[in-house]
């Protein structure tokens, strides 16, 4: 008897498995979840621009209309030692830790690297090349501002530059 009744609702059930199998793949519910109203960003997405005229939390690292900024990190040790510590995280893969140029990921570029000891880097002023490291140049040097967030750690890399110019002479 007990087996009869089993085998009888059974058979009954098979009907509705399947066409639950079969609705379940086309009725769909679409569920409220707050991680589809939030804006979402992919790996290796660029951030967002910044927000014209705003100011950084550690201040303005300069003004775009008054021209190149003047360097208000005096060349003391400390600098020098904390430019040089960025210098080679950020800038010695390509300009290579003597600054001419040559460094390790220098022969794979299109775009040769700058030598930072003669031409153009040793007569720009240092508010020029703080705004080179901050901006880059046009399809050839990427911008360091996201590599080196604050202005002070980018002054003390214009700083040790300064100093690889002078060892250089």
């Amino acid at each position: 008897m007990i087996k009869r009744m089993i085998l009888v609702l059974g058979i009954l059930a098979l009907p509705l498995l399947g066409g639950l199998l079969f609705t379940y793949d086309i009725i769909k519910i679409d569920w409220i979840s707050f991680m589809e109203i939030q804006p979402s960003f992919r790996a290796q997405e660029d951030p967002l621009p910044l927000p014209a005229r705003s100011v950084p939390v550690q201040g303005a690292a300069y003004i775009a209309e008054l021209g190149a900024p003047t360097n208000p990190v005096p060349a003391d040790e400390a600098s020098l030692a904390r430019g040089k510590d960025s210098y080679n995280v950020a800038c010695a893969l390509c300009h290579g830790v003597d600054g001419k140029g040559k460094g390790p990921f220098a022969t794979f570029l299109q775009n040769k690297p700058a030598n930072l000891l003669e031409g153009p880097p040793r007569t720009e002023s240092d508010g020029a090349i703080f705004l080179t490291i901050t901006n880059g140049v046009e399809g050839k040097m990427p911008a360091l501002i996201e590599n080196l967030p604050t202005a002070g750690a980018r002054w003390d890399v214009v700083n040790y530059v300064r100093s690889l110019q002078a060892a250089g002479q």
